[in-house]
């Protein structure tokens, strides 16, 4: 049984993503003493994603299946994984860094490796809160089924919007797909695959300001034509947001480099500006944010955090050599 009452480490991993579980494994193999933690099951996202088919070696697998997968790897190679939630990570004077979590525990680290990825973007109009849970979703895995037989409308116009919109067609009978420009943003292939579908129907240039129900559900979107103004409703029974993810750039304190969008900006071994914390998968700044580049993030930081170590222990030493060389 592992002991949690040891609270030091060689590095600790904040996610248990596909970006937390492959830095897990290296740093496994680079026979660190790592800890890494996780608020739910280890997967992150994967768990929300029914099939992947862009994963180098996988020509089609389950999310929870490659999520399963990859924490066995992990294990194997000696991972410790806790479920809790991290609340706050400060490096203190001494250079150590604190992660306290919701459980009341502290656990100390000289480096850190950020993995906890991001939280869906709100639309922040009326209804959106009220009917969370009651219509309102941010995950077609997790809620798809509720919807059967029914009219939804997904928002958005990116990869995940189109994908999750193709993934609701085996339940809904129509889905809508929301989106305030005229063209898409989402992967050609994906455009393609939507645009062969019978059941999906593009509204284009059109934003929800409102969504309307009463006790048993979604009635209704309210939109506004983002060319004319003009208003108009769209009767749905449910309604998938996904325009975007807000890097959990909040659990670190102090403050740090970071671009527009709060992501981290990081070096190329995948530091961030403070130095001993790096930052691996969805929470760093980069051009896409696959499956495939969390686990190449990963693999960058849990090496680098090995030679970051060791030039740490080497640091003493130095100061050692340099103070007797003057005596001399």
């Amino acid at each position: 049984m592992t002991d949690h009452t040891k609270t030091e480490y060689d590095v600790i991993i904040v996610g248990a993503g596909p970006a937390g579980l492959c830095a897990a494994m290296y740093a496994g193999r680079g026979m660190l003493k790592a800890l890494t933690i996780e608020r739910g099951a280890p997967g992150g996202e994967l768990l929300n994603t029914d099939l992947i088919e862009d994963y180098i070696g996988f020509e089609s697998v389950k999310g929870w299946e490659l999520a399963q997968k990859m924490a066995e790897h992990a294990k194997k190679f000696g991972a410790e994984i806790v479920t809790d939630t991290v609340e706050r990570i400060r490096k203190r004077d001494d250079g150590w860094f604190d992660v306290a979590t919701a459980r009341g525990r502290t656990y100390r680290a000289p480096a850190v490796i950020l993995t906890a990825g991001g939280t869906p973007v709100k639309l922040g109009v009326p209804g959106e809160k009220e009917y969370a849970g009651k219509g309102v979703s941010y995950c077609a895995v997790c809620d798809g089924a509720f919807f059967k037989g029914e009219v939804l409308a997904v928002v958005g116009g990116g990869d995940a919007a189109v994908e999750e919109a193709d993934y609701l067609t085996r339940y809904a009978s129509k889905v809508y797909v929301v989106h305030r420009r005229h063209q898409l943003r989402a992967s050609k292939i994906l455009q393609e695959r939507a645009f062969a579908n019978p059941k999906i129907e593009m509204i284009w240039n059109k934003q929800v300001v409102e969504i309307k129900g009463t006790d048993r559900g979604i009635h209704h979107l309210e939109l506004v034509d983002a060319v004319t103004g003009a208003r108009s409703n769209l009767l749905v029974g449910g309604v998938f947001i996904f325009i975007g993810f807000k890097p959990n750039a909040g659990l670190v304190e102090g403050h740090f480099k970071h671009d527009a969008g709060g992501y981290f900006v990081t070096d190329d071994r995948m530091m961030t500006s403070i130095p001993g914390l790096f930052a691996a998968g969805d929470v760093r700044s980069q051009l896409t944010r696959q499956i495939t580049t969390a686990v190449g993030d990963a693999t960058t930081a849990a090496i680098a955090v090995e030679k970051y170590l060791a030039a740490l222990r080497e640091e003493p030493q130095l100061v050692r050599m340099a103070r007797e060389a003057v005596r001399e």
